[in-house]
């Protein structure tokens, strides 16, 4: 309970040692105690990606993977100001305009995650950090992303997978001249990938109503990936029901 309510409000160690009858110094070291245990019975994405390697028949594939569908992602959080300079750069999200660590989901169809990268810096872009760590999919399984991805499809030829039309640019020298149009066909199937993709983000924010994820993160960035396979643990827990167990 303790564990849980830590990772759902994260509340301080003063208030978890007042409500559970504990010194303040030992609320932590119950915590990283108990953390070993809670992964061995949760359905972590690394026990999902695994048993997707090992998926044989078309039909296994499908009931990991409903509608031979997959969807990935990156999320950013908030951390303190690094002491260190070089952090301080490396770890600066242009985007978010603040300190951060990244994260990299896959989910199928159901929004069950199945694959997540550990921590990288914020500076990285989406696309590197696929590059970086990228699940293992299914041939038949297609990977569903966002713009953020493009020229995924021209590095990974193998990979099924679909990413939206973008305008293009006319080039250097043609100030002034517009991004030719999108055609019909390619604004509907924009709509209809964005619509399909959006189980990613309701996963993304399913994890982020746990607190501990959502708010600057207070603890050291050691113990970041232990904390974000249990939060996706509970997700996956949550969506399963108790088969999972």
């Amino acid at each position: 309970m303790m564990l849980l309510m830590y990772h759902r409000l994260y509340v301080t160690s003063t208030l978890l040692g007042f409500l559970f009858d504990l010194g303040q110094s030992n609320v932590l070291k119950n915590i990283r105690m108990l953390e070993p245990l809670v992964k061995e019975v949760l359905p972590l994405p690394r026990k999902l990606h695994q048993r997707a390697a090992r998926l044989g028949t078309l039909d296994e594939v499908e009931a990991l993977f409903p509608g031979l569908k997959a969807f990935l992602d990156a999320t950013e959080q908030e951390i303190p100001r690094p002491k260190d300079k070089g952090k301080r750069r490396t770890h600066y999200s242009g985007k978010k305009k603040r300190h951060t660590v990244k994260t990299q989901i896959t989910v199928n169809a159901d929004g069950l995650v199945l694959h997540k990268t550990p921590h990288a810096r914020g500076s990285r872009h989406d696309y590197a950090l696929f590059k970086w760590r990228h699940p293992r999919l299914p041939d038949e399984v297609c990977l569903g992303l966002d713009l953020g991805y493009e020229g995924v499809q021209k590095d990974y030829p193998g990979l099924n997978s679909l990413v939206p039309y973008k305008r293009r640019s006319p080039g250097r020298g043609k100030r002034g001249v517009k991004a030719k149009e999108l055609t019909c066909e390619q604004k509907a199937f924009n709509r209809w990938l964005s619509g399909e993709r959006v189980v990613v983000e309701h996963t993304i924010s399913r994890v982020k109503k746990f607190r501990i994820m959502a708010h600057k993160f207070r603890n050291r960035l050691r113990h970041y990936d232990t904390m974000t396979d249990i939060v996706c643990g509970l997700v996956n827990l949550r969506i399963m029901g108790t088969t999972a167990l």
